[in-house]
């Protein structure tokens, strides 16, 4: 199957299988996915992530996280920078999600990284996503 973004593509699995309650997810693995899901996991919002071989393809196991068994950790996925319009932040305009309560995972030339740790690095670049 031939998708257009794989990364909205990797945080609306995450997002349905969270609503859905299911344990776990299978994302075709990518260098950028593993970035995005080594934040979720040091973020709190995903317990663990695995490399797995399918067949003749890698992909990352997700297990997902619930808050005392039932309410998913994850209420919320939103891509921001499309292909068709990206969106990029200076390091003075890295926006805060929920008041600083969410994650907003941003590009950068040094990595794929969290908007704190951009603004402590000083870096602006392209806004992925925001969590919540």
């Amino acid at each position: 199957m031939n998708v257009s973004d794989p990364i909205a593509d990797m945080l609306t699995r995450i997002r349905n299988a969270s609503r859905a309650r299911h344990a776990d997810v299978v994302v075709p693995a990518s260098r950028t996915k593993r970035q995005i899901a080594r934040i979720l996991v040091e973020e709190g919002f995903v317990a663990d992530v695995r490399e797995e071989h399918e067949g003749a393809h890698q992909v990352l196991r997700v297990t997902l996280k619930y808050v005392d068994g039932k309410a998913p950790v994850v209420s919320g996925l939103k891509r921001i920078s499309k292909p068709g319009l990206r969106v990029y932040a200076r390091k003075t305009e890295i926006p805060r999600v929920l008041g600083g309560l969410g994650l907003v995972i941003v590009s950068t030339s040094q990595g794929i990284m969290t908007g704190a740790q951009a603004h402590k690095a000083q870096l602006g670049g392209e806004v992925l996503a925001y969590v919540w």
